[in-house]
């Protein structure tokens, strides 16, 4: 399908037309009394338009009866839909936008701002997705901790784009964080779209529906004309659990109806039980269904009887036996006639036996043969051939599909344990109760990088260093190949700096410990791994931690070999804002120096405790980076306020630090330290050495 057709028809229509929800008769949702729709669109109770026809203030609904137009409370979020079987809301979002004219000069830019109150936007339903070839855009708001993410799109020309792709370049898409309640955009352009004008002169950011958007070339120029894109919330009743909520007279849950508390902790919804249809937020919403009168819900051959909740199936007089059944299910008292039909069902049960045995032997084939040619095309062969004795990568397995459904309940929901634009991640439990982390890539391996793919796995599986996720094996019987690495218990770096209450409890010691670990690890990539190895996404999200604060470097989907005759190679820039190399993005040149960088803003992170990208300083001081970098020009060390390090820290450990993070900082590569160095400085300051590699010197011709 390809992107909008007619997206030039589309800057009102979101909040102009709304869909129309697929529900029972409007008398049956709504209470007694009540408006039960706003022109062509139902509303549902809890919701109402009016005191006493909504359950609380939350579920208030403007109707504007000239317009026909619904908005949520005193909004001017447009409500689209509500669904009370499914639970959602959907609403119309404005889309940020950044406009440049042929001059460069700004000619328009908006960053809206969405707030929905109790109720939550669906991480599931919902992407962020930033379009353009000059531009990048940040999505930021509260969770009850603040959380900010980015994406970045860059292309030269329009021949550079691709239709429904949206893999960074002309268009980029990530996830948002699950129980988001609101949401500000920036859409941003580096630079003012000068030499793209002509077909692309505005970036754009905006929250949509997942599968609502697809991407086409066309909307470079466009989407301008496009003002709003559908978002989708999650509702609940309350912010209690049904236990609660069950002995209080505010309970929402009508007569014949179920309570039941979903994942995202938004509170309890209700559900009609079994055998009951309509609105279970009524004192009797729910109606008993009858069965006997639906030719797609009564399975009787014979009689039915409707019961309350229920049915039954029945005999004619004379007869006997489940009504459900056809031929023997009803028998007459005549021997004959039992004779007569049990020599009937032995021939249907023989037909019917036989055909399905050799349906499901064909079917057992067909799903064979579709697992070898899956297991030839993704490099199979070769990598069992390294894993003969004698290979280079004995140590990796090959694990079948079968082996890893078992290990997680065939990837049930219950085992994802992370999830991002690259892929998801699943805990399993391996034979013998052996935890792993298993890694589902979500874009499929391209054919012709196969040999790479392969290569990966071999170097990975050959990587033995206790500060490196161990890569226990991989599945090739897939769409897309499954890695499968050791389990680590004590979630990221990231996560104690950042995501926990409490975060700046982490010693300094430990902080310490957790970088020199870091570092060591990188150098043995680069200089002691059989094949050099340039990781090219450094980040405290991909520092894992064990039980005792081991560090672990993992995630290696992005990580480049090097040949032995090469320092850099010529790449697609690729990265995470905030730590990517300034001087791998301006020139396309990747090299060791560029994990350096990365790892420095890390020792930031340790330092300070902050993140690497922030919205609460001055515009030229957005990452961590940069506003350190200020600083130490400074000499000013105010900035380092983390509790551990001013009240417990070593003054000279963490001078050594702070000193070793400006050199990996530095803007020209060939100017920082390399990894190794890096390694044995730390390891000089962990004993309180007095001995300092280098200094801090301000290079007068760095430029911001």
């Amino acid at each position: 399908m390809s992107c909008l057709p007619k997206i030039s028809l589309l800057p009102l229509l979101l909040v102009v037309i709304p869909i129309a929800a697929t529900v029972a008769t409007p008398t049956a949702l709504a209470r007694p009394h009540c408006p039960h729709s706003c022109g062509n669109l139902p509303i549902p109770y809890p919701f109402g338009t009016r005191e006493g026809c909504y359950l609380n203030s939350n579920f208030h609904i403007t109707c504007n009866e000239l317009s026909k137009l619904m908005f949520l409370g005193n909004s001017i979020l447009g409500v689209l839909d509500i669904s009370i079987q499914r639970h959602e809301l959907r609403i119309s979002s404005w889309v940020a936008a950044d406009c440049y004219d042929d001059l460069g000069r700004s000619i328009r830019r908006n960053n809206p701002f969405v707030w929905v109150s109790t109720f939550s936007i669906s991480h599931t339903k919902n992407k962020f997705m930033v379009i353009g070839c000059d531009s990048y855009a940040y999505v930021r708001g509260s969770l009850g901790v603040k959380y900010s993410t980015g994406c970045m799109s860059l292309c030269d020309t329009i021949d550079d784009v691709a239709n429904n792709s949206c893999s960074g370049i002309g268009c980029c898409q990530t996830s948002i964080p699950e129980g988001v309640r609101d949401f500000n955009l920036s859409a941003r352009s580096f630079k003012n779209h000068r030499n793209i004008m002509d077909f692309n002169p505005c970036s754009f950011a905006f929250v949509v529906e997942d599968g609502f958007y697809n991407f086409s070339t066309v909307d470079l120029f466009n989407l301008s004309n496009v003002v709003t894109m559908p978002v989708v919330l999650d509702w609940a009743i309350a912010n209690e659990t049904c236990a609660k909520a069950e002995t209080l007279e505010s309970y929402a849950c009508g007569n014949n109806s179920i309570c039941y508390e979903p994942h995202n902790n938004l509170g309890y919804r209700c559900n009609c039980s079994q055998g009951y249809q309509g609105n279970p937020y009524l004192p009797n919403g729910c109606q008993d269904i009858d069965e006997c009168s639906s030719p797609e819900l009564n399975p009787c051959t014979n009689g039915c009887k409707n019961n309350d909740g229920g049915f039954t199936c029945t005999c004619p007089r004379g007869y006997h036996g489940d009504g459900r059944k056809q031929g023997q299910g009803c028998i007459s008292k005549k021997l004959w006639l039992k004779l007569a039909i049990g020599f009937g069902v032995t021939i249907v049960v023989f037909v019917v036996g036989g055909s399905l045995t050799f349906w499901g032997i064909k079917r057992r084939r067909k799903f064979i043969q579709h697992k070898n040619e899956l297991f030839e095309q993704n490099g199979g062969p070769e990598i069992r051939r390294l894993l003969e004795p004698g290979g280079s990568a004995q140590k990796t397995k090959i694990f079948t599909i079968e082996q890893l459904k078992n290990a997680t309940n065939d990837f049930h929901e219950s085992s994802i344990i992370g999830r991002g634009g690259c892929g998801t991640v699943y805990k399993a439990v391996l034979p013998q109760n052996k935890l792993a982390a298993i890694k589902k890539s979500s874009t499929e391996v391209d054919k012709t990088q196969i040999t790479k793919f392969v290569n990966e796995v071999v170097v990975l599986s050959q990587i033995n260093h206790r500060n490196v996720v161990k890569l226990l094996g991989c599945c090739l019987e897939t769409e897309v190949p499954l890695l499968v690495y050791e389990f680590i218990t004590n979630k990221t770096l990231y996560h104690h700096l950042h995501e926990e209450p409490h975060g700046s409890s982490i010693s300094w010691e430990i902080r310490l410990k957790i970088a020199k670990e870091t570092a060591g690890a990188l150098s043995y990539l680069h200089s002691d791994a059989s094949t050099t190895i340039i990781h090219r996404d450094v980040k405290s999200t991909n520092i894992l931690l064990d039980d005792n604060f081991n560090a672990k470097v993992s995630d290696f989907g992005s990580s480049r070999l090097v040949p032995s005759d090469k320092t850099q190679l010529k790449t697609m820039i690729q990265g995470t804002l905030g730590y990517l190399d300034p001087e791998y993005f301006h020139i396309g040149h990747l090299s060791k120096k560029s994990d350096v960088y990365s790892f420095g803003v890390v020792l930031v992170e340790l330092l300070t405790g902050k993140m690497p990208l922030s919205f609460d300083t001055p515009e030229r001081d957005i990452t961590l980076a940069t506003f350190f970098i200020s600083s130490m020009k400074k000499n000013d060390l105010s900035f380092i306020s983390e509790d551990p390090i001013v009240d417990g820290g070593n003054p000279d450990q963490v001078r050594k630090v702070a000193n070793l993070a400006y050199n990996c900082l530095r803007l020209k590569g060939e100017e920082r330290p390399t990894m190794t160095e890096v390694a044995r400085e730390l390891e000089r300051v962990m004993p309180g050495d007095k001995h300092l590699w280098t200094s801090v010197e301000v290079n007068r011709e760095e430029t911001e």
